[in-house]
């Protein structure tokens, strides 16, 4: 009943909140609001879940009556990125207070704003004192005192594999579990036989969803060589026609975060125009409008290096990379061939092909002639390799937040 009452308050306020993730974010206000709906759902789905956290009765030796027990870990940390605070917020929450913890979230410094107020809401909401709470700071000190503390019995971490590996050592100093949830660099992989409107207009959205700031972005183009013209060229088309302007305009595309991460794209997309061709974009915008903001026009570079930074490295950008391949062995080995394995999607009306690739690719997602569900929230999500580790969202959540006890009673 708490958790549904959270997801009426979300639902209560959800312009006041749209508004503050588009002003904290840059993200067009569109998608804010897309955002705010999905957090919401976050907090109804586990509260119907929650209902069947069950544990198990076993089979035992003669005399003996066995059985589990789902149990809380006790207080839970999640330490969240700036790209989607709403949504990372609702959903590693969610699920934690389901299973029965409570809860400390550490918000990016860059977006602190909505989970300030997703916190006041569940106070108003009866949720009590104590149960949720949030330490806004910089990640070196108030996110590195929560990841060292020894009062965390869970950990939960989203943004990059660096600080993810920091966050990971100082927990296991205090033997804690950790879910990690480290990025991607995620393929779509387009045949011949795929349906190429319905994939161009994916692929783009795919990578233009939250200016490309997003882990789970479609940032790589494996094509087949004999369509890899006219799909560069319908995406080249798409990528021009996109508006950009401040987030609150809701255009097609907002700014990134920060001149720092502004400077890293740029830099990233002349070393692979370098090594490959650069079609459209490649930097911020023409125009007096730009020039108070972060903005990066969507950038098209084809013929990359598979070896090149720009394929192997998360960009977190509007920035899509192309790569050609004959056949499907070849196109797994490109997919294949990064750190990451968080998504890949597959293009293509040959289902046993489809099929085929999915045994093979080595992430924790496959969509098969799509990208994304929706905001997922009923689809188990997290990575391989070094994508992570652990999953959130669907009931393995809920999971991941309980830990496991097993009685054996002595009946005879």
């Amino acid at each position: 009943a708490l958790l549904r009452g959270v997801a009426r308050a979300i639902e209560g306020d959800a312009e006041e909140l749209s508004r503050l993730e588009s002003l904290d974010t840059g993200k067009p206000l569109a998608q804010a609001r897309a955002d705010v709906a999905v957090a919401a759902r976050y907090f109804d789905f586990y509260a119907s879940a929650a209902e069947g956290l069950a544990g198990a009765t076993l089979a035992g030796a003669r005399g003996i009556f066995a059985y589990t027990l789902r149990e809380p870990w006790g207080v839970t940390a999640h330490i969240i990125p700036w790209n989607y605070p709403m949504q990372i917020s609702a959903r590693t929450l969610a699920p934690a207070l389901a299973a029965g913890n409570c809860c400390v979230l550490k918000p990016a410094e860059e977006a602190p704003l909505t989970a300030l107020r997703l916190a006041r809401l569940a106070l108003d909401a009866g949720v009590p004192p104590g149960v949720l709470n949030v330490v806004p700071g910089h990640g070196t000190v108030a996110g590195a005192a929560l990841a060292a503390h020894p009062g965390i019995d869970h950990l939960a971490f989203t943004g990059s594999q660096e600080v993810g590996v920091l966050v990971a050592r100082a927990a296991a100093a205090h033997i804690v579990p950790v879910t990690l949830e480290l990025g991607g660099k995620s393929p779509n992989v387009v045949f011949p036989d795929a349906d190429l409107e319905r994939a161009t207009g994916t692929v783009v959205a795919a990578i233009l969803q939250n200016a490309g700031q997003t882990c789970s972005a479609g940032s790589r183009l494996l094509v087949h060589r004999s369509i890899h013209d006219d799909v560069v060229q319908e995406i080249a088309r798409r990528f021009e026609g996109v508006s950009i302007g401040r987030g609150l305009d809701d255009p097609d595309l907002g700014p990134l975060i920060s001149e720092v991460q502004r400077t890293r794209v740029a830099a990233l997309v002349r070393e692979g125009a370098a090594s490959g061709r650069l079609v459209t974009g490649g930097g911020a915008p023409a125009g007096d409008a730009y020039r108070d903001g972060f903005f990066f026009a969507p950038t098209l570079v084809d013929h990359v290096d598979p070896a090149a930074g720009i394929a192997r490295e998360e960009v977190f950008g509007p920035v899509l990379v192309v790569s050609t391949f004959e056949d499907e062995d070849e196109a797994v080995a490109l997919a294949n061939g990064t750190d990451y394995g968080l998504i890949a999607a597959v293009w293509t009306r040959d289902l046993a092909r489809a099929q085929r690739l999915v045994a093979e690719l080595r992430v924790g997602q496959v969509f098969v002639n799509g990208y994304g569900a929706g905001g997922g929230v009923e689809l188990p999500f997290g990575g391989q390799k070094r994508s992570g580790y652990g999953r959130e969202k669907g009931f393995e959540a809920l999971l991941e937040y309980s830990q496991l006890k097993s009685v054996a009673v002595n009946i005879d």
